[in-house]
């Protein structure tokens, strides 16, 4: 009796120690998550394999093993099997993404568009950031920031066929609206974006000169139909990518129920600003609009306020009493 007990003891001590053990190896297991839309999740790394599953994107995973390029790993549901390691982001990159999107979730957007061409949405701005995703054309995007980085001199246009002879080239922070996965945010080239500016504002661009980088709403006016018409602030600048501002032109369209059109009610070329541009609208119709965003000066970055009374703009100083600018488009 007494040796069966102890058999009975040692038994369940070896399940224990097994339970305990097998606990500690999965709370220690290294973490990754699928970096695609669809991973395979594939039998073995031989010639002849066959697929065991198909992971969806951000998908948690445990590392059994590797080999070269290829991760062994377990998925939630128990099943193992292997994984291109490229198509995986590893835990530290992955707490990173997550903190990314929850801070561009707060920032305003600056303008919106789309993916022009298949590109690269990067943790970090340029080539060398490494990648979140790869979204596909006419993905949705809000604009929130702008960035300046150096080509590097090595860099093969990965994501584009032509190969780049820039010195430096603008990348935007995005967040994205991807069908199935939601809002994904990261750093994009710039000239990968499509801008979808309500009309009329791509002709008025195009006539002033501007590469337009943002437009905003600053209230609403009835027209003579009875229709509110949106009233706008578009900033942009005349060179092409890689300048030290974020834009040097600011443009104010209001509209005139009288003329049924936009009219330039206000225009400022001689900004060096950065974004993000703030908008407060009105309380109430009729009410004044006010924007806000630093600007580069002789003593460092200062902050500038416009104020709009009707179709009269004008910037508030500190101290002094505003002065109205006003033009005919």
């Amino acid at each position: 009796m007494r040796r069966i007990i102890v058999i009975v003891l040692l038994v369940v001590a070896i399940l224990g120690v097994g339970l305990w053990w097998n606990y500690f190896h999965r709370s220690q297991a290294e973490e990754v998550f699928a970096a695609e839309r669809r991973v395979t999740l594939w039998s073995s790394m031989a010639t002849v394999r066959e697929p065991l599953a198909t992971l969806g994107y951000g998908e948690r995973l445990e590392v059994v093993s590797r080999l070269g390029d290829n991760l062994e790993v377990r998925t939630g549901q128990g099943l193992v099997g292997w994984v291109d390691a490229r198509q995986l982001l590893d835990a530290a990159l992955w707490n990173r993404v997550a903190k990314l999107n929850e801070q561009a979730r707060a920032m305003p957007a600056q303008a919106f568009g789309h993916t022009k061409v298949v590109s690269n949405l990067r943790i970090e701005a340029g080539r060398e950031g490494q990648r979140i995703i790869q979204l596909g054309r006419y993905v949705p995007l809000d604009v929130l920031a702008r960035k300046v980085v150096e080509v590097p001199v090595d860099a093969k246009a990965e994501d584009s066929e032509e190969e780049t002879s820039a010195k430096k080239e603008d990348w935007m922070l995005v967040r994205a609206q991807v069908k199935d996965l939601g809002e994904l945010s990261g750093w994009m080239l710039g000239r990968f974006i499509e801008l979808d500016m309500p009309s009329p504002l791509p002709d008025y661009a195009t006539s002033a000169g501007m590469h337009v980088v943002g437009w905003f709403e600053l209230d609403r006016v009835p027209d003579t139909e009875g229709t509110m018409r949106p009233q706008y602030l578009v900033v942009g600048q005349r060179s092409g990518e890689g300048q030290p501002c974020d834009f040097t032109l600011l443009r104010v369209y209001t509209w005139s129920a009288r003329r049924r059109r936009y009219e330039t009610a206000f225009i400022e070329s001689n900004v060096c600003g950065m974004l993000p541009v703030r908008v407060e609208q009105p309380e109430h119709p009729g009410g004044d609009a006010t924007f806000t965003f630093a600007a580069a000066g002789d003593n460092g970055d200062e902050p500038l306020e416009y104020r709009m009374h009707q179709t009269l703009v004008r910037r508030v100083r500190s101290g002094e009493k505003p002065h109205a600018h006003k033009s005919s488009h």
